[in-house]
């Protein structure tokens, strides 16, 4: 197999013109870039230079050669460069397994303040705390203390409450009627009769909602199934619907009047969130770096 610090060594000494120069351009001795020479016109079986007194002057397969070689020799030479360059900046690398959605909306505008490589991994918790104690991840966005490791820290970063959103054009005069009028069994059978988007077939964040607030699981068949938080409140502000999703996620698209808050409950569903890591892995500076990234100041 051809060594490409032939083809390079070639290309030296076509634009230097001579041994001498070639040599110096690519910091190795005269008798080394004979070497190459020589090992290169016997790989393609044909003269490359005729040798002058005081300069090597290309032959025709030098010339056909050098133009079929050149692009590549220069762009292997920049990439080349630039991981050199990399590897001397030796910037760190975070390795974050999070809810999509989390990530998405918490961290994605914070990025530009971090100076490390970010390796996003998107999954639910209970794959990404196996990461983390496998040693994969260094961190986790978690909503529950699931791993029995005395080195994993959790650490709260928000509480996470589950409301009711709609599309923006629902009508909700009569159900909000039935609130004031703490009539929550006709503000359940409203709320049945309307177009549901769920996250799972489980009726995963709607059953938790409805056993804190009905005291009973919900009776429904979704409309929509779509495993994504935030494609579900930008489907409804797009569209139609109705569905529970947690607050910080929608704050933004009820802010701008995109969709519209129905209720939060007459008892909150709520969730905490942590920053996880093993504590026994990852510096103080890492951290710090971490706890940067999800600053919403």
């Amino acid at each position: 197999m051809v060594n490409f610090e032939w083809y390079r060594t070639f290309v030296a000494i076509y634009q230097k013109g001579n041994l001498t120069k070639a040599a110096q351009e690519l910091l190795i001795s005269q008798p080394n870039v004979s070497v190459h020479l020589a090992a290169l016109e016997q790989y393609v079986g044909d003269k490359l230079f005729d040798r002058m007194p005081r300069k090597m002057v290309p032959t025709e397969s030098g010339r056909q050669l050098y133009t079929q070689v050149i692009g590549s020799v220069e762009n292997l030479t920049s990439i080349e460069a630039l991981f050199t360059k990399k590897a001397l900046v030796k910037r760190s690398v975070i390795k974050l397994g999070a809810p999509i959605e989390f990530f998405y909306s918490e961290i994605t505008p914070n990025l530009n303040k971090t100076t490390s490589q970010i390796h996003a991994t998107f999954g639910l918790a209970k794959e990404l705390t196996q990461q983390l104690i496998d040693g994969d991840l260094d961190f986790i966005i978690a909503s529950q203390k699931t791993a029995d490791h005395k080195q994993i820290v959790y650490e709260e970063i928000l509480k996470e409450n589950f409301i009711i959103i709609a599309d923006k054009t629902l009508d909700i005069k009569v159900f909000n009627d039935y609130i004031e009028q703490e009539n929550f069994i006709e503000a359940e059978q409203w709320l049945l009769q309307q177009d549901w988007f769920a996250y799972s077939a489980d009726l995963a964040y709607i059953r938790r909602f409805w056993l804190k607030n009905f005291n009973k699981r919900p009776v429904l068949i979704p409309k929509y199934i779509v495993p994504n938080l935030i494609t579900i409140i930008k489907s409804m502000s797009e569209g139609s619907g109705i569905s529970v999703v947690s607050d910080f996620l929608a704050k933004d698209y009820i802010k701008e009047k995109k969709v519209i808050s129905i209720w939060n409950g007459k008892a909150k569903a709520e969730n905490t969130i942590y920053l996880a890591y093993d504590k026994s892995k990852i510096s103080n500076q890492k951290i710090e770096e971490m706890k940067m990234l999800l600053d919403s100041n």
